[in-house]
């Protein structure tokens, strides 16, 4: 599963600072289930175990068949759900999560899902337990989040140190960016988180598929550091290319217009 990127400070209007729901019961980073025995959720008639990628399947090879399968058909309707219905995807994540507890694949699909529903805590622990078994760091943006949502600033600024940080792919390294600015205003830095998205991505003549969510993100910082106009421009640069509706950019002109 792909975890979707970090959804504070360039997103929609219910990503904005302060909008995460309360802070839930802390998990723990081990491998056992959490609470009782989890029912099976029903699983649509047309998911297949070969609707899962190759690479997943491989993954599932230490498995039994028919438990490999099972576990298959829950992470293929968990990523179908994530982007409509993430409780749902979440239940099915977390169930695959009490078949295969040991596996990368698995943890990393109880994470990011239960990234998507606000369980930060859960999610953390889930994201590091992945890390660990496969060594990717490709989950340290959204792990970066998590500690922004569970009120630690500082923690999502350490990560965003760690060495493995070079080897994230470009569009993760932006995302990263995006967490680390808006760690710098959970501390009151605003001029700072201006600054953190600075550089030669924002500065390029060339689109990107992060393109608008960086500058959404930069416009949302100069907004905070209370440089009005400068936003407004970069909002309406979001706007004029933002044709998939990544962002609320044109609603954020709207307000401002407003005010």
């Amino acid at each position: 599963m792909t975890p979707p990127p970090p959804r504070r400070d360039g997103g929609k209007p219910s990503c904005r600072d302060g909008d995460r729901p309360a802070r839930p019961p802390r998990a723990h980073d081990d491998d056992r289930p959490r609470g009782p025995r989890l029912r099976e959720p029903e699983l649509a008639a047309d998911v297949s175990p070969k609707d899962l990628d190759r690479d997943a399947r491989a993954e599932l090879r230490s498995l039994p068949a028919s438990l490999a399968d099972k576990v298959a058909m829950h992470l293929v309707t968990a990523g179908r759900a994530l982007d409509e219905d993430p409780q749902l995807a979440h239940t099915h994540a977390w169930y695959a999560r009490q078949l295969a507890p040991r596996l990368a694949i698995v943890r990393e699909a109880a994470g990011v899902t239960a990234y998507a529903v606000g369980d930060y805590a859960a999610a953390l622990a889930e994201l590091r337990a992945a890390r660990r078994i496969t060594g990717d760091p490709s989950a340290l943006p959204m792990m970066a989040d998590c500690e922004r949502g569970l009120g630690r600033p500082d923690r999502a600024l350490a990560l965003a140190r760690d060495p493995d940080v070079k080897k994230l792919e470009p569009a993760a390294k932006i995302e990263l960016g995006i967490v680390v600015s808006g760690a710098r205003r959970d501390r009151g830095e605003y001029d700072a988180a201006v600054v953190a998205l600075q550089g030669p991505a924002l500065d390029s003549d060339q689109l990107q598929p992060w393109s608008a969510r960086l500058w959404y993100a930069y416009a949302d910082a100069l907004l905070a550091a209370g440089r009005r106009e400068d936003a407004r421009r970069w909002f309406e640069s979001v706007a004029a290319i933002d044709d998939s509706g990544q962002t609320d950019a044109e609603e954020r002109l709207a307000e401002l217009a407003d005010d």
